[in-house]
């Protein structure tokens, strides 16, 4: 059987922890900006975990990682 191919939009999306969790960006973040608020905008700087519900399907897309 052949290798499965690593789907290369999630690959530069999510990036796999050491414990296994995968590790996301926060949306929202990239125009429209005048209206969002300092704390607002301070927040969607931060990294965040993705939900267990959405981290099992993407990890079928990142099979090697």
């Amino acid at each position: 059987m052949p290798k499965m191919k690593t789907k290369r939009a999630a690959k530069k999306r999510f990036h796999v922890t050491g414990t296994g969790k995968l590790k996301r960006m926060k949306a929202y973040k990239s125009h429209i900006l005048t209206k969002k608020s300092a704390k607002t905008k301070r927040n969607l700087r931060k990294a965040t975990i993705t939900d267990h519900t959405n981290a099992q399907v993407m990890k079928r897309l990142l099979p090697y990682d």
